[in-house]
């Protein structure tokens, strides 16, 4: 048996996370940069207004004395759970360089883990975060087939995986008879996203979720929380699988290895069961020690040493599911399957397989694809690489008219307008989702005189035509789609404001991830009254000092209010009907689009 003095010469790993106000961010920064040097403590520290998040290695006896310095900080790190490990000292190699171990990183962040890689209209609150159950609790859950005594029969317990995919592919709880859902995602900031879009299956159950070492679930189940009623049953592993692994050496109900982010790489159980697989060849392997990277996204996947050896490029799963392959097939002239392999390069099988949004634009009223396609030229080659914008026209053609010269412009008197003389140019048809029921449906190529002048609040009457637009739009998805989200302009934006409000009942026949709306207002539709629409959207309109005199900012306004804000953007500008395309407007629509790729 090792004595006291040799165990304290041994190397360890010291993870810990405290949500707490921070009163003087310099202060605690300078603390942590004299205290983890004089240690000689390697690692990396985020510092942030709402708290701190630690992950360090060195001797075990120098952790010691900092979780003491720490704990005698101002009692801002009282009942936190301080995760310290005895392991083997890391070398200077790729994974000691990569995990930030081979120097002390310090630094002061907005976030203490990025929650969501676009603003959220309500961020989640720490303290409505999901009630913490220890080890032992959590297991207790699980061991009886996720019933909680107070459980409805109505209501069921459900495993909720808060790690990204990388992660999961080499460990996990897996429990007979409760269902456990994994995102399947690249990154934590993806998790609102996916929340947003399986907000069905969480609602009026009870949601147990589990991460390494129990930072991720504090914003994630605050955020679930937030949506209310339905939501309140929100629980977490306190300490983490880390915490779970230590009350259960076997491994309990969680199998495999638990990926961990220092140079250990991973930790297993006492169980050798090995539960991920070689992306290449399928078989059993899930050492991620050789850091191997997908080609484009740069996540994690797990190569075997034989594969690795006969090919350095790789591409996740996630990757392929999205159109990044690395083979094609194509149909011969004897009909016949032919599989052609892409150059094992990323430079050139991107230009060739990359993988964009295809965002489905629908024009205003009284536009047609090809002016619209005109309008939103520069948003187009600002998104280029990210989206391709697909455009139609929409199914009801409207009529030429021109607005008569009015001789008494300060009365407006309709008896004293003058007809002139229509455009002697030819013009391409004009088209719209949503008409005046009232109107005749002249669909004439000859110019009219209109029959009033230009009204700002016409839209309020544009009410009719919703069933043939929407039948036309199932068409065109079916010839033309998928499409990853719908993008509607003025008109177009409550069209689409329309069909999300539908979006599952439409499921199948029109499938989309978001929506964009710019200058949009709602149409008053039967079947179409509810509480909020769930579907991930952006709204950009004009403030209300703006320079909209087509669409009323409170139009606008009222229309994103109908959407569930906590999977929704606002953006608000000072510019008139258009959709601008200047900073910092364009990143924020870059970075919602970023959730989707």
């Amino acid at each position: 048996m090792k004595d006291k003095s040799t165990k304290h010469d041994e190397y360890g790993v010291l993870l810990y996370y405290k949500y707490t106000k921070i009163p003087d961010l310099d202060d605690l920064f300078t603390f942590y940069n004299s205290n983890c040097s004089s240690l000689s403590l390697l690692g990396r520290v985020r510092l942030a207004p709402h708290g701190v998040n630690v992950t360090v290695g060195g001797k075990l006896s120098a952790l010691e004395e900092h979780i003491a310095a720490v704990m005698s900080k101002n009692h801002l790190f009282e009942g936190t759970d301080f995760k310290l490990a005895t392991c083997s000292e890391p070398i200077n190699d790729k994974v000691a360089e990569e995990c930030g171990f081979t120097n002390l990183s310090i630094r002061i962040v907005k976030e203490l883990v990025t929650f969501s890689s676009h603003p959220l209209l309500k961020p989640p609150e720490i303290l409505n975060a999901g009630k913490h159950l220890s080890a032992v609790e959590f297991h207790s859950v699980l061991q009886s087939a996720g019933k909680f005594p107070e459980t409805a029969a109505s209501e069921k317990v459900i495993l909720l995986d808060a790690r990204n995919l990388y992660e999961t592919r080499i460990g996990k709880f897996h429990v007979p008879n409760v269902e456990t859902l994994d995102p399947e995602i690249r990154q934590y900031s993806d998790l609102p996203s996916w929340v947003d879009t399986h907000s069905e299956q969480l609602r009026g159950n009870h949601v147990l979720m589990y991460c390494t070492g129990g930072i991720r679930c504090e914003m994630a189940s605050a955020y679930i929380r937030s949506k209310g009623v339905g939501f309140e049953n929100v629980f977490q592993l306190y300490g983490g699988i880390q915490r779970y692994m230590e009350q259960f050496p076997d491994g309990g109900f969680f199998k495999g290895k638990n990926f961990v982010f220092d140079h250990r790489v991973s930790v297993g159980s006492s169980d050798a069961n090995v539960l991920g697989t070689c992306l290449a060849c399928s078989s059993p392997f899930d050492d991620y020690s050789s850091r191997s990277r997908c080609a484009y996204c740069r996540m994690l996947v797990l190569v075997c040493d034989a594969c690795q050896s006969k090919n350095s490029f790789h591409v996740c799963e996630l990757c392929q599911k999205y159109g990044k392959l690395i083979e094609t097939v194509t149909v011969t002239g004897n009909g016949n399957f032919q599989v052609n392999s892409l150059p094992a390069e990323p430079a050139a099988l991107s230009t060739q397989a990359s993988k964009k949004l295809r965002i489905l634009c629908l024009h205003g009223f009284r536009q047609n694809a090809s002016s619209f396609k005109g309008r939103t030229a520069s948003l187009a080659k600002k998104l280029k690489n990210m989206a391709e914008l697909v455009f139609i026209d929409a199914p009801h053609q409207l009529q030429f008219i021109y607005q008569a010269r009015c001789d008494d412009e300060e009365t407006g008197d309709m008896s004293s307008r003058q007809p002139k003389s229509p455009p002697d140019k030819v013009c391409n048809r004009k088209f719209a989702w949503f008409i005046d029921p009232d109107t005749d449906g002249n669909t004439s190529a000859e110019w009219e005189v209109a029959r009033s002048p230009f009204d700002s609040l016409q839209y309020q009457q544009q009410t009719g035509g919703f069933d043939k637009s929407l039948a036309y739009l199932k068409a065109v998805v079916s010839k033309d789609g998928p499409f990853d989200g719908i993008l509607g302009f003025s008109q177009g934006a409550a069209m689409a404001a329309s069909v999300a409000a539908q979006q599952m009942s439409l499921k199948g026949e029109i499938d989309f991830r978001f929506v964009i709306l710019c200058s949009g207002f709602s149409v008053s539709l039967a079947g179409n009254e509810q509480n909020s629409i769930k579907c991930p959207s952006l709204h950009i309109f004009g403030s209300d000092h703006g320079k909209d005199t087509q669409i009323a900012f409170d139009a606008s306004r009222s229309l994103a209010s109908m959407f569930e804000e906590g999977c929704s953007v606002v953006v608000e500008h000072d510019y008139g009907h258009i959709i601008p395309t200047r900073s910092p407007y364009i990143d924020t629509i870059k970075d919602f689009l970023e959730r989707f790729l």
